[in-house]
């Protein structure tokens, strides 16, 4: 049999598939390149965009919490006002009460009886002065009980002078009529 030699031929082949096959490896690694490149542009422009997202919404919040802000000083503001405001309400309302309770005592006081001293803590009154006698002292007390803008007159001290009169001291409480 003739012998026929094909090793040449086959290895040309080997070579012209390894070229090829190098050819498409280089194909491929090309285009898996421009592939990562792509999608590296792709997601850069996301996050850029993503960013750019959240920088705008940064600067609304701090706009945001500028105006809430705002808001909060202008509530307090207006609480602040409103308190002012109850305030005058309330002197306004208890302006008629002081010439009322002046009155009060100028009719409950007895002949017989002159006042001293008056302070005024919050609704209750101190009351000092001098009388003739104790029996003065109780008329003014029942007066001043019987009084719509006084009331629960309490004795606190009633003491004898050397000339006869007594000197007392007594808390009177101002009633609601007068505080409205």
């Amino acid at each position: 049999m003739a012998r026929i030699n094909l090793l040449p031929w086959r290895a040309e082949l080997r070579k012209q598939k390894q070229k090829e096959f190098a050819a498409l490896a280089g194909g491929a690694a090309v285009l898996m390149v421009l592939v990562i490149a792509l999608v590296h542009v792709q997601v850069s422009g996301a996050i850029d965009n993503q960013n750019a997202r959240n920088q705008f919404l940064q600067a609304e919040i701090r706009t945001v919490e500028g105006q809430i802000k705002e808001i909060k000083d202008l509530e307090l503001a207006k609480e602040q006002l409103v308190a002012r405001m109850k305030v005058i309400e309330q002197l306004q309302r208890g302006r008629p009460a002081v010439v009322h309770v002046f009155d009060e005592l100028v009719t409950a006081t007895p002949d017989g009886l002159y006042l001293t001293g008056l302070v005024q803590k919050g609704r209750t009154l101190s009351i000092e002065g001098m009388a003739q006698s104790n029996a003065r002292v109780s008329t003014l007390m029942r007066n001043l009980d019987a009084s719509p803008w006084l009331e629960n007159p309490v004795l606190e001290i009633i003491q004898a002078q050397n000339n006869g009169s007594r000197k007392f001291k007594l808390r009177v409480t101002q009633s609601d009529q007068a505080t409205k």
